[in-house]
């Protein structure tokens, strides 16, 4: 059963970290949305595009979210705590760090196999999703819209090129067109107006042209044929488009597909390397959530009498830093240099030991501050910059008084 200061904990926590969360993943949308604009607008591609892309991206961005969004709900809740000494009253009426990280660790525990499955099953599908929308705007396989004052082929053996677009494409003006047959037969169209028409045959469009003149030459032809009109239909045969390649990426495979790969003795030396460090990697990620509430209940609490958010900007770095040696050691670890399971669990032994310590100080040994030493460092900076400041604003108006 949760008491009251279990529920007041959970409220302090939701908060902040659902807060973070948020901005988090806006920031990372924001950024990935203007050079998605500039892709797909250079690719011709239509706009509705950007964010089906980016829905494809929100999974990878909630697995680098959820674990900063924790960190940060944890070790802020506890920072106000400490700060308005709350949890001095804890501590004196018996309430161990031990028992008041139970609520921190239902949200690790929670948000952990939120994280997994995202990792392991939606991330993956949802990548491959991702650069399959980027194969078709390069293929225009989306229907790439034609550059408006721009010569675009259709295929091999056909040019066009569009003065104006007007009502979203569907009334076109200026139009040429230019089509050379195989046997080389070839037709130049100008027309005053046009329209795309879908036909039964998916292959096959009709360019539907009124008011203009129409020029077919051929080989046997002593002379070019010229043909005014008022309508025209213009067969086009749409271009062949590759498939997109199956989900043949490590990065693109589930937890259990990894698994299977990884066993299959058949599998090549360099593909299993790949496997088993992607395997390894999204692994460490989601075990290390479980060493978030140590590490920010120890980076939260300032020392007695400061308000020093140094343990806030240290964690930020803390768990970058970690996530980066992580991608490292998967980097190494998938060319060979170094076995998976070194390359990214020796890192995580290694951060294990320092949030355990970190821990330990702050838990055991009285009035202990794992960055104690750190926080008088950047006083004593932070009292310097103030100085060196404060020089600069009053050295003119000492030479106003000379």
């Amino acid at each position: 059963m949760l008491t009251a200061t279990d529920r007041y904990l959970a409220r302090l926590i939701a908060v902040p970290m659902l807060g973070t969360l948020v901005i988090a993943a806006m920031l990372l949308v924001l950024d990935k949305m203007l050079s998605l604009f500039d892709f797909v607008a250079a690719e011709g591609g239509p706009v509705s595009v950007v964010w089906r892309m980016l829905a494809n991206m929100l999974p990878e961005y909630l697995s680098l979210g959820i674990p900063i969004g924790l960190m940060l709900g944890i070790l802020l809740a506890f920072r106000k705590l400490a700060l308005s000494s709350e949890l001095d009253v804890m501590r004196a009426v018996g309430l161990s760090y031990g028992r008041l990280l139970r609520v921190p660790y239902m949200y690790a525990i929670a948000l952990a196999l939120l994280n997994f499955g995202i990792v392991g099953f939606v991330q993956p599908l949802s990548r491959h999703a991702y650069e399959a929308l980027r194969f078709e705007l390069r293929s225009g396989a989306l229907g790439a819209s034609i550059k408006v004052g721009e010569f675009t082929n259709l295929g091999k053996r056909m040019t066009l090129r569009i003065e104006r677009s007007l009502d979203e494409g569907r009334n076109l003006q200026g139009i040429f067109v230019r089509a050379v047959s195989r046997d080389g037969q070839s037709v130049a169209v100008t027309a005053a107006q046009g329209t795309f028409l879908a036909t039964d045959d998916p292959d096959v469009i009709i360019f539907r042209l009124r008011n203009g003149v129409l020029v077919n030459d051929a080989p046997k032809y002593k002379t070019p044929r010229i043909l005014s009109f008022s309508s025209h239909d213009l067969p086009i045969d749409l271009p062949q488009i590759e498939n997109f390649r199956g989900r043949d990426v490590d990065r693109e495979k589930t937890i259990p597909e990894l698994m299977v790969i990884g066993k299959n003795p058949a599998t090549p030396e360099k593909l299993k390397d790949e496997v088993r460090a992607n395997f390894h990697f999204r692994m460490v990620e989601v075990v290390f959530m479980f060493l978030l509430p140590l590490a920010a209940l120890a980076f939260a609490i300032p020392p007695k009498r400061s308000t020093s958010a140094l343990g806030v900007f240290l964690s930020i770095v803390f768990i970058v830093t970690y996530h980066k040696v992580n991608q490292y050691g998967e980097g190494i670890g998938a060319l060979g240099k170094v076995d998976p399971i070194i390359a990214l669990w020796g890192p995580f032994l290694l951060a294990s030991g320092l949030v355990l310590w970190m821990y330990h100080v702050i838990a055991n040994r009285p009035g202990g501050q794992p960055i104690g030493a750190l926080e008088v460092a950047f006083s004593k900076l932070g009292k310097h910059i103030v100085r060196l400041l404060r020089f600069g604003r009053r050295r003119p108006a000492a030479q106003g008084a000379a």
